[in-house]
């Protein structure tokens, strides 16, 4: 519990880093908050409709609001199994202040609590900074603010979704990890089950990176039988066991009661069109009738599919590798040429100013151009210094445990395609890398010496000026949002 606690607690060198995030952090929640007060702080009996119809930031879902104001597993609980009894707490609080004031909190307290996992966010990151890859305070003050002026890892601050939570979690592996590498130690088997606890439990398939925290620092000892069954069989089959179980008591009885409904409204949409059928062409013959319904509903069911073949939300869904259960939301043909220009490190890095956080399921072409050519060159500034770090950190463990969990992602979404048209959405997974990477360029800068010290100013002026255009223009653009939305 002290080591735990040691975690969390703010250190001297720390507090002026901490109090600055917790500033910055709190005026872009005040916007969401300011922007969804007024008609989220209802009391209703349906929070799902209210907030999912209402909510506009892009493609993030305001589920959290939903479970805070009345607990439910409203997350997928394959992928997020522990997410809804994670929030339980502040659901009492929430409920609390919903009992003594006949007002809805759900705004505020979720802003607080993504203030708080965004400032041990920046904690966590600016110690890999200072005691993993062991740069200047001052670099690492400069990388912070870099990567959290970073477009969609600013609005993953501020919305509520499941993507902060989700990136304090893995910045704490890669920092305990980073911290064991240093000392020559490894994960042991009730730190990694803590660790996959926590992060599995926020998003399943985040799962998978402790493991590989777990394997680059236990390397042979990771495949001793006795840690693969008890911190890495076990756990696995536990937390699989229990998303099974949570969604047959939780999910299977309504979406019973929802296909129930359905089919009922099914059955008397088809007595209905009997009954029509009948009265037009006064047939008595029943076989005549039952061949006039069943080519009316199929006239339908061909409308319907050509209607929705038209939406925005199909048109921007590519076609599956293959019809499985899970490979169905793979994607093999869009583009990933333009999706990695304008998406992966585009629109994750600097929103587009045309189709402004739009969803691609109501309103945004997966591929946004840029109007301008400065837009580029900040990108392709970003992931040189990003190539140039993984150069000059290609010998350290560290970073390629970092590497392997960004190589995890792209792989998932860039190669199987999944979420691809949305793969901004997913920045807060992984996007940590490119700062981490490029650290180690700082560091190999401020190790120069005689005439090439230089470099050192060089780079980091160059990460102020990168840090300070992605500032600029993602927070003029949120709040030119949050202003006309």
């Amino acid at each position: 519990m002290k080591k735990v606690l040691n975690i969390l607690k703010i250190y001297r060198e720390e507090r002026w880093i901490a109090l600055a995030a917790t500033i910055i952090f709190a005026l872009l929640n005040s916007l969401t908050v300011i922007r969804y007060y007024g008609t989220f702080s209802q009391l209703t009996d349906n929070y799902h409709k209210l907030f999912v119809q209402t909510f506009r930031v892009s493609g993030f879902d305001p589920l959290t609001y939903e479970v805070l104001s009345n607990w439910c597993t409203a997350y997928n609980v394959y992928r997020h199994p522990l997410l809804a009894f994670f929030m339980w707490p502040l659901n009492q609080i929430n409920q609390g202040l919903m009992l003594l004031t006949g007002t809805n909190f759900a705004t505020i307290v979720a802003a607080i609590f993504l203030v708080a996992c965004s400032v041990y966010s920046c904690l966590f990151l600016f110690r890999i900074f200072t005691r993993v890859v062991e740069i200047r305070k001052v670099s690492a003050y400069i990388l912070c603010f870099f990567y959290f002026g970073f477009a969609y890892i600013m609005l993953s601050s501020m919305v509520p979704d499941h993507f902060i939570m989700s990136m304090t979690a893995l910045l704490l592996t890669l920092y305990i990890a980073g911290m064991k590498l240093k000392r020559g130690s490894a994960l042991n088997a009730w730190q990694t089950i803590l660790l996959f606890f926590f992060t599995a439990g926020i998003s399943l398939n985040n799962g998978l990176k402790v493991f590989l925290a777990a394997l680059v620092t236990r390397r042979k000892k990771f495949f001793r039988p006795g840690f693969l069954l008890l911190a890495v069989a076990l756990p696995s089959l536990l937390m699989w066991g229990f998303a099974r179980w949570e969604y047959r008591t939780y999910v299977w009885p309504k979406e019973m009661a929802r296909h129930e409904i359905k089919m009922r409204k099914d059955r008397e949409h088809t007595a209905q069109i009997r009954r029509q059928v009948r009265d037009s062409i006064g047939a008595k013959d029943s076989a005549a009738v039952e061949k006039m319904v069943r080519k009316i509903k199929q006239q339908k069911a061909v409308e319907t599919y050509r209607a929705n073949r038209k939406k925005i939300w199909n048109r921007n869904t590519g076609k599956p590798f293959a019809k499985g259960e899970f490979m169905r939301w793979t994607d093999k043909t869009t583009a990933r040429i333009p999706v990695c220009v304008e998406n992966l490190f585009g629109e994750a890095i600097q929103l587009h100013e045309q189709n402004l956080l739009g969803d691609v399921l109501r309103n945004r072409p997966v591929i946004v151009r840029y109007s301008y050519a400065a837009n580029y060159i900040v990108e392709a500034a970003i992931v040189l210094l990003f190539v140039l770090g993984v150069w000059f950190g290609r010998k350290s463990r560290f970073l390629w445990t970092a590497l392997s969990f960004m190589l995890m992602d792209v792989a998932l979404h860039v190669g199987l395609g999944f979420g691809i048209n949305e793969i901004y959405i997913m920045s807060a997974h992984y996007m940590f890398v490119l700062p981490i990477a490029t650290a180690f360029l700082v560091k190999a800068s401020e190790s120069a010496s005689g005439s090439r010290r230089w470099a050192s100013s060089a780079v980091t002026v160059l990460i102020l000026l990168l840090a300070l255009w992605c500032w600029i223009w993602n927070v003029r653009l949120i709040l030119q949002y949050f202003s006309f939305v």
